[in-house]
């Protein structure tokens, strides 16, 4: 660990409520979508049928948002891959640290590298979306991922501080290129048109789409798993 990681880390861990009660509501949080991306998501649909003159505009953000996070998990994933992989915390006998018990539905999570964080990355993305549209939401938004997505799981051993850190600012910065007029009217206005060409179709591919970016493709993950461990 650096020497960021350590401070944080060691705050976390020894001066932390020891309490059962907070913990069991800590993993509470860290578990239910509720408290990850339902919400951010709902704001992105009031964004998206909220009347007024930028209308157009509002709702190309939101596309652009979306396909924003769908990119930076792309990256992300990406580079766990090619960066010296990265034990977990909370898997890691070298960190010499306590953490809560995460569960047995987090022991997939010993082979993916900690490094970068994909909820932050995915998350932060949104958010930043949020946050060019309407400020102030924008920035409860930017809150809501810090409190109940990121430090959760730096306090259940899931991710170092760098983590979450590096993964925030990555989706930031893929946020703010792909919502740029320049690179942003290159797709976004096509699909906006055809879901209002088509908003029968459109809007359930859309609740499916929200639906599973929400869980972050968990069931479509564990199939896939599910048939390579067939094959």
């Amino acid at each position: 660990m650096n020497r960021l990681d350590t401070a944080i880390q060691l705050f976390l861990t020894h001066a932390a409520v020891r309490s059962d009660l907070f913990n069991h509501a800590v993993r509470t949080i860290a578990d239910l979508y509720l408290f990850k991306g339902v919400l951010p998501l709902a704001i992105l649909y009031a964004i998206w049928f909220n009347p007024g003159i930028r209308k157009q505009w509002q709702r190309e953000i939101v596309v652009a948002t979306i396909f924003s996070g769908l990119l930076a998990l792309f990256f992300g994933r990406i580079l766990a891959h090619y960066l010296p992989f990265r034990a977990r915390p909370v898997y890691d006998p070298g960190s010499h640290l306590t953490f809560p018990l995460t569960g047995t539905s987090e022991a997939v999570l010993r082979t993916w590298s900690s490094f970068p964080s994909d909820h932050a990355m995915l998350w932060a993305s949104i958010a930043m979306g949020i946050f060019i549209v309407w400020r102030w939401v924008g920035v409860v938004a930017f809150l809501h991922c810090a409190i109940f997505i990121c430090l959760p799981r730096v306090y259940l051993g899931l991710h170092y501080p760098t983590d979450v850190l590096a993964g925030a600012l990555l989706g930031i910065a893929v946020t703010y290129v792909t919502t740029r007029e320049k690179v942003r009217v290159r797709f976004a206005p096509t699909l906006v048109r055809l879901m209002d060409e088509f908003p029968a179709v459109s809007y359930a591919f859309a609740f499916v789409f929200f639906f599973e970016l929400a869980t972050m493709f968990d069931e479509p993950r564990e199939l896939a798993q599910s048939l390579l461990r067939v094959l």
